[in-house]
């Protein structure tokens, strides 16, 4: 018989992924409860008229999936939908790239070190976390960017 770990035990060692998850979690919640408590601040990043690229990709990809229901009247999501989403994927990937190098150096900036740094980001090192920065500001921007 196969005994199940218990989490209380200190004698288990931790789960990694269950940690990062955890974190991920409470990271949405804490920055939703002091950032976007409101729908004034909820829409502060989004055009009012317009999906942001990485916005138009998850709407099409809920929808597909089941996760988004359709709106009364609104039409399927077809081949063409797919399309469009899957060549707006380079671009969302380039500004999110983009917004992760900046929020890296900003962070950096306000005196955190690369260890701190490696844990916010999930990384193992501080030196994945210096190589991933390094890699995020070397590489040229894209065609669509």
């Amino acid at each position: 018989m196969t005994e199940v770990p218990d989490a209380a035990d200190p004698f288990t060692p931790p789960d990694p992924e269950a940690a990062r998850a955890h974190r991920a979690h409470a990271a949405l919640f804490r920055i939703a409860e002091r950032h976007a408590a409101t729908p004034e601040q909820r829409a502060r990043g989004a055009h009012p008229l317009v999906p942001a690229p990485h916005e138009a990709v998850r709407l099409v990809a809920f929808l597909l999936s089941g996760a988004a229901e359709r709106a009364e009247g609104e039409a399927e999501v077809d081949r063409a939908d797919i399309t469009a989403a899957l060549s707006l994927v380079p671009r969302a990937r380039a500004e999110f790239d983009e917004l992760e190098r900046g929020l890296l150096e900003m962070a950096r900036g306000r005196g955190l070190t690369w260890q701190e740094i490696a844990f916010g980001l999930g990384l193992g090192t501080p030196q994945a976390a210096r190589q991933r920065h390094a890699r995020l500001t070397e590489r040229p921007p894209t065609e669509d960017s």
